[in-house]
């Protein structure tokens, strides 16, 4: 009977086949040590000269790495075990050779693996990253699904600019004409909104800033709720909720793959709601202190986000941003225009940034004057412009950079390991 790895321990004592791919072999004497993998794990399988005769034990023997081969044999509990069970092989069948795999066992640049990232995906590590960043995008749905939102999704082609024209990338469409890949779907998230109530979208977004920092990738995903009725606390109460429920996912479902990434996992144990709460004021007085040169009125970096994450045990909810910082559909705060109903939560362990988002304008006179500001042609806003001229309401959202969560979760030093094939200003390859 064909079974999956991860479902062996259901089957001890029993005859079974797994379909799959040698990972590695080493031998002793007159047995075989196989680390077969087949996709929904990693499993040792031992095979005896004396059980399968001379001719398969050859085979074997010359079985080279990512060779593709179908085991018989009878899983057999084992506490020593990486998944609690081994296989006594009673056979196999050599599918297909593979001739001198690029990624053995020793150790690789960062660039060499890159450049075989089809084939790094491989590994027993990064197939732990993908499984956890499958549940993380299982658990954001989940989450919004069991509220009662809608996912509504928005367009990838745009044609015009939602944060700013400076980080788009162009596209040749029908006619001469060009679009834009999206940057957020948060403009036409709003009027999704305006229709059902509770929405999210979920998909593919493209900064094009020329940026190298390991917390940068130009196309990423990322899952943007937004709430009719709803203000800049209603959101920051959606968001804690969405990344705890998150955490307690990937705690329950995913222990085998946070231990092949060796992560301490008591340190997201301790992510509770509340999280910690600073104003954008208080956290440049707070910088200042540490002796980081920054001035009112920037954009943290880095090392600011990384010093305000440290000097909290967990995540950490800045408010209160610059409106000149911000996008124009920011709402300004009453009293204070030049501040902003923002928020952004700050992973801890220097993560940084991980959800950003607020409470939008919904005063038309308001909205033309930030567009006017912002130099962008009002003509192509005229469609964003109704949704304040029928029936304006309070709405707020935010936005959640699933790598940036992945990275977070798994421990990773860089954005790259969280997506299957990650895209950067130097990289577009495989």
């Amino acid at each position: 009977m064909h079974v999956y790895i991860e479902d062996i321990a259901k089957h001890v004592g029993s005859p079974v086949t797994i379909k799959g791919w040698l990972a590695n072999r080493r031998s002793s004497g007159k047995i075989h040590f196989l680390q077969v993998r087949d996709g929904s794990g990693f499993i040792q399988a031992v095979m005896s000269k004396a059980q399968v005769g001379d001719e398969t034990f050859d085979v074997a023997s010359h079985l080279s790495q990512e060779s593709a081969i179908i085991v018989h044999g009878a899983a057999r509990a084992d506490s020593r075990a990486p998944g609690g069970c081994e296989l006594d092989i009673t056979g196999l069948e050599l599918v297909s050779a593979a001739t001198d795999f690029p990624i053995t066992p020793k150790a690789h640049g960062v660039d060499f693996l890159m450049d075989r990232r089809h084939l790094w995906i491989r590994s027993q590590r990064q197939q732990a990253v993908l499984r956890i960043r499958h549940e993380v995008i299982d658990a954001v749905r989940d989450y919004f699904n069991n509220l009662g939102f809608v996912l509504a999704d928005t367009p990838i082609f745009t044609p015009s600019a939602c944060e700013g024209t400076t980080t788009l990338f162009p596209v040749q469409y029908f006619d001469d004409a060009t679009a834009y890949l999206t940057q957020s779907g948060q403009l036409y998230n709003e009027a999704n909104a305006m229709a059902l109530g509770r929405v999210y979208c979920f998909g593919p977004t493209f900064r094009a800033e020329k940026s190298k920092t390991r917390r940068h990738l130009t196309e990423f995903w990322m899952v943007e709720p937004e709430v009719a009725y709803a203000n800049l606390e209603d959101i920051i109460e959606l968001a804690q909720g969405l990344v705890v429920s998150v955490i307690e996912r990937v705690l329950e479902k995913k222990q085998r793959e946070l231990k092949v990434l060796e992560r301490d996992t008591a340190k997201l144990e301790r992510i509770a709601k509340p999280f910690a709460r600073i104003t954008y004021d208080d956290a440049v007085t707070l910088l200042k202190s540490k002796g980081l040169p920054f001035e009112w009125g920037g954009d943290f970096g880095s090392p600011d986000e990384t010093a305000l994450s440290e000097h909290f045990d967990g995540p950490v909810a800045v408010t209160g941003y610059p409106s000149e910082i911000k996008a124009f559909y920011f709402k300004p705060m009453d009293g204070r225009p030049e501040v902003s109903l923002s928020v952004d939560i700050l992973a801890p362990e220097g993560y940084g940034e991980i959800i950003g988002g607020g409470q939008r304008l919904e005063d038309l006179d308001v909205l033309l004057q930030r567009i006017k500001d912002h130099n962008l042609p009002q003509e192509a806003f005229e469609w964003y412009l109704d949704l304040r001229r029928f029936g304006s309401v309070p709405h707020a959202g935010f936005g959640m950079g699933i790598e940036r969560v992945v990275s977070w979760i798994c421990g990773l030093d860089h954005l790259r390991e969280a997506i299957p094939y990650p895209r950067m200003l130097y990289r577009m390859y495989p």
